[in-house]
């Protein structure tokens, strides 16, 4: 455990010196302004274009740090030969692995804190400067679907942060890269995958595709923005098995992720 603590802060420390996770920030943090400026050219809908934007940046900013940074978690060790006097340490191959995938969410969580710390500012600004906020929007900058929103988030972006090692492990950067935003884009859309046989005559192609639906993630459940920004509930059940399934294919991937690297001779 304390190996793995270790190979955690190291990443982290290295990601906190990288320009590319406060960049990113920065820009989140400016499309959230963009978005309240936006919404004053919009009557009656300024609250729904700030937590709608906000919400959105802080998911693509937050899957470009764990794309980005995660793939360059192992092929960066190993192109500047690092992993030799790593390996030599007393760190086992698994505790490496799992100490640079803790490392770069720790990354994510500060991250994603400073950026929803910026969207709770803006609104506050929000509801500050216009007493004349509906009631139905219930003091938007205390929200508490703005939370399951970004946890979710979060957890979706943990879930892609251990996709992107995984590949990470086992081809170059450029080909991991390309899977690992592939896989994020069709996860978005498995749920197309499921009535796929409703469309076509091939049994085989139906098979295919019932059996990419169970295979790929599943990441149409994290979206929970639609939901914040119409005020709609957002159920407990779905919350949880959503954050249950994120935890279950997150381990199955750390498992594959130190299985391939075990394998991997760097001699």
């Amino acid at each position: 455990m304390r190996a793995i603590v270790l190979v955690a802060g190291a990443v982290f420390r290295e990601s906190v010196r990288d320009r590319v996770p406060y960049s990113m920030v920065m820009f989140s943090i400016l499309l959230m302004a963009a978005s309240y400026l936006i919404g004053q050219m919009t009557a009656g809908q300024d609250l729904k274009i700030v937590k709608d934007l906000g919400l959105a940046s802080i998911a693509i900013f937050g899957l470009l740090i764990a794309v980005f940074i995660g793939i360059g978690l192992v092929s960066k060790e190993v192109e500047r030969k690092s992993i030799y006097g790593l390996l030599t340490k007393p760190v086992s191959r698994p505790q490496f692995v799992l100490g640079k995938f803790a490392g770069l969410v720790l990354t994510l969580v500060v991250n994603i804190t400073a950026m929803t710390a910026a969207l709770y500012a803006v609104m506050f600004y929000l509801a500050w400067a216009t007493p004349a906020l509906e009631l139905t929007a219930l003091r938007p900058a205390l929200d508490p679907r703005m939370l399951i929103a970004v946890v979710l988030i979060l957890a979706e972006l943990t879930l892609v942060t251990a996709l992107a090692l995984f590949f990470s492990t086992l081809s170059s950067p450029l080909l991991a890269t390309l899977l690992t935003l592939g896989l994020w884009v069709a996860g978005h859309f498995n749920a197309d995958l499921r009535n796929f046989e409703n469309v076509i005559d091939s049994e085989a192609i139906a098979w295919l595709a019932r059996g990419l639906y169970y295979t790929l993630p599943n990441l149409a459940p994290f979206d929970v923005k639609a939901e914040v920004v119409h005020g709609l509930p957002i159920g407990l059940r779905h919350v949880v098995l959503t954050l249950a399934y994120a935890a279950v294919y997150t381990s199955l991937l750390l498992v594959g992720a130190i299985a391939v690297f075990r394998r991997r001779d760097f001699k």
